[in-house]
């Protein structure tokens, strides 16, 4: 017979033991077996306590017959393996599988098509300074808070908060705002599967004015009327009378008209069909709904078995836009005019005394803020899934300093380009950049139709807005599934596949708004007042109870149970700004957000009446459940109202480590519903002992 060198009872057979000799040397109630390869039959060893001896054990032990592949729990599905800690809810297959999803989720469409452009607005290079600082004081203090907070309870964005009952309704507030944003989020993917179609072809259909344009659309900038000399006198003519009487227009008095590129038209009156305002929703864009379609197939399919399927997909999803970003940055390099791009994003443009105006510091501070998607719950969601010894500090470190890296990278690729663009146009750079759907649907696509071999560049260029919008809506839709699975993670694990194809398929169908005519007015309402400071609401929250309700030294001798004692002056600055700079900035920024909110706006379009409305019940519907739960949390507690509300922000008598081998001797006393049932075991003829 073989001894496997087992501390702790987790299965018997062939299947591996993932309880270590440092775990069980803090949990001397241990269990130990044996395992006869020959006749099939493992021994139970209970009473065994671990020693430093050579043997590890001290006591002699006790034989007990029982079946192969005996087991705690209940038989293992298709989504947690042998090698899972916490077989019940499952663990990522690897580290990398981890890392990758995080990238993913934070490297999103913001690092393209938002940060070049507000690095260029706010001096080039010297808004690297508040952005970096922004960065260590607000962004990666929260995004550790909220991995390590995931990771040590093993629950997702609504269950965690039986770290604080009162503050449950942060999570469903995260949540739900989590599910309006992955509505419009996938509509833009739709558009990206669009114009990735669209580039399958040998002339690009927006390269030019065809059939489809109107009497604005040019591909040079129209002369209407200037200043010229006629018989010795200054008089002010149009283009056509000078152009017939062989005049010469005079330097600096020549007026434009308002003309717009074949890009601008294609994205409005082809790719859209944009009706002309919220009023006038039209019909729906077949080809877009069908794209819509694809993008919920797509992330459907990839999320099936949940992180153990989508680990796998983000080998490819986060990895290979950097392939195209390098491939789009060293195209752009060689092209005329790419230095005077790179000049005015990062380099003699550069303006070091914009550092002195306050809207730099709030663009650099929301800018980190939602690039690394805090407060979204997803962290949470995915870091539920790790193992509890897990390093979430350096995992935190690593996450964001790629996705700021990231950010300035793409900025050069971005910039490259579009400074061939005003070379090739004589316009200066200034002219032809752009943020949002502007830069990634009609500035950039008119800049890659200028390049030899254009198809190719968009196709590039656009499968990689698709791979960046995947790895987002990945997390979000996780977020919701693990919200749904800790419901009864035994139940609803089984039911992963129905319950990930039902939420596809409802968001799909709430989606079809955003692919009328006047989709796009939607998208942009839902992005204005739902991504916006209900987010930094949840954030300040957070924190807030966290660290100052819950206890922030606290809080860190939790995350020191994962991660190992560390030093005073390890933690001396993540105490500075948990306790203070964080919470202060995260405030700073939900103030100036709300002093600075104006109604919506579509180019120059404005939203009517109602349709704003319709904005503000969507966020007051997000933000709603956090005083309604806490109110039902302090009317369902015992005493007086005080001592309610003392009690709603204790922990609960569930809160801790999810595993009973993690928790130790501070969190010994966690009450266990679920205790009796997983020691039922009806269809094993075995007795189980377990030291007192």
């Amino acid at each position: 017979m073989g001894m496997l060198s087992l501390p702790g009872f987790l299965s018997c057979g062939k299947k591996k033991v993932r309880r270590r000799g440092e775990a069980a040397r803090r949990h001397p109630g241990i269990w130990a077996l044996w395992w006869d390869p020959l006749s099939q039959v493992c021994a139970v060893l209970p009473g065994i306590r671990w020693t430093d001896s050579p043997g590890g054990f001290a006591h002699p032990f006790k034989l007990l017959s029982c079946a192969k592949d005996f087991n705690l729990t209940h038989e293992k599905d298709s989504e947690s393996s042998d090698s899972d800690e916490n077989s019940e809810r499952g663990n990522w297959s690897s580290k990398g599988d981890y890392l990758l999803s995080m990238v993913g989720y934070a490297v999103g469409l913001g690092n393209v098509w938002r940060f070049p452009y507000l690095t260029y607005q706010n001096g080039g290079g010297a808004f690297l300074i508040p952005y970096t600082l922004m960065l260590a004081l607000a962004g990666l203090p929260l995004f550790f808070l909220e991995c390590s907070l995931g990771q040590f309870g093993s629950l997702g964005p609504v269950s965690i908060w039986r770290i604080l009952p009162l503050f449950q309704g942060v999570g469903i507030t995260m949540v739900i705002i989590s599910a309006f944003v992955t509505i419009y989020y996938n509509v833009i993917i739709a558009y990206a599967l669009y114009y990735l179609f669209a580039s399958f072809q040998k002339v690009l259909p927006w390269s030019d004015c065809f059939s489809w344009a109107d009497e604005f659309c040019s591909k040079t900038q129209i002369v209407n009327d200037c200043n010229t000399t006629l018989n010795g006198e200054i008089i002010h003519a149009n283009y056509s009378y000078v152009m017939s009487n062989n005049l010469t227009c005079i330097n600096g008095t020549i007026n434009y008209k308002p003309v717009q590129f074949p890009s601008e038209q294609y994205w409005n009156k082809v790719a859209l069909q944009r009706s002309s305002g919220l009023d006038d929703t039209g019909r729906i864009v077949w080809y877009l709904a069908l794209c819509l379609l694809l993008s919920w197939i797509i992330v459907g399919a990839a999320l099936f078995k949940g992180i153990k399927s989508s680990g796998k997909v983000v080998y490819f999803t986060a990895l290979f836009p950097y392939v195209i970003l390098l491939i789009l940055l060293v195209r752009g390099a060689t092209l005329e005019g790419a230095l005077d791009g790179i000049e005015y994003y990062i380099g003699r443009q550069s303006n070091i005394t914009k550092l002195m105006e306050a809207e730099v510091w709030k663009d650099a501070a929301t800018q980190i803020f939602y690039s690394l998607s805090v407060a979204w719950g997803g962290l949470v969601a995915l870091s539920s899934y790790n193992r509890f010894h897990n390093n979430c500090y350096s995992d935190a470190i690593i996450v964001c300093v790629t996705n700021c890296v990231t950010s300035v990278f793409a900025g050069f690729a971005i910039f490259s380009i579009l400074g061939h663009m005003a070379f090739v146009s004589k316009r200066p750079v200034s002219e032809v950049v752009d943020s949002g759907f502007e830069l990634a649907f009609v500035a950039y696509p008119e800049a890659l139709s200028k390049l030899p071999v254009s198809p190719l560049w968009s196709f590039l260029f656009f499968f990689m807005l698709l791979l960046l919008g995947l790895d987002s809506q990945f997390a979000s839709i996780e977020t919701l599934t693990t919200t749904i699975q800790d419901i009864s993670p035994r139940v609803m694990r089984k039911l992963r596949l129905p319950i990930t194809v039902g939420l596809c398929t409802v968001l799909f169908f709430l989606g079809l708004i955003c692919v009328t005519q006047a989709g796009i007015y939607w998208v942009n309402l839902i992005d204005h007042f739902c991504a916006g400071w209900g987010i930094l609401i949840s954030a300040v929250l957070e924190i807030v109870g966290i660290v100052y309700i819950y206890g922030g030294n606290r809080f860190i001798e939790d995350i020191e149970m994962m991660i190992g004692k560390k030093s005073f002056f390890f933690w001396l600055w993540w105490r500075i700004c948990w306790f203070f700079v964080t919470p202060v900035l995260l405030m700073a920024i939900l103030v100036w957000s709300l002093i600075t909110f104006s109604d919506p706006t579509y180019g120059s379009v404005l939203y009517p009446t109602w349709g704003t409305a319709v904005g503000w019940c969507m966020i007051i519907f997000c933000v709603i459940w956090i005083p309604i739960v806490a109110v039902i949390k302090i009317v369902k507690a015992e005493g007086n109202l005080i001592q309610r509300i003392v009690s709603c922000c204790r922990p609960a008598a569930n809160w801790g480590p999810y595993l009973e081998i993690h928790r130790g001797e501070r969190y010994s006393h966690i009450v266990d519903p679920k205790k009796e049932k997983e020691h039922e075991i009806p269809t094993v003829s075995a007795f189980v002992y377990k030291q007192k």
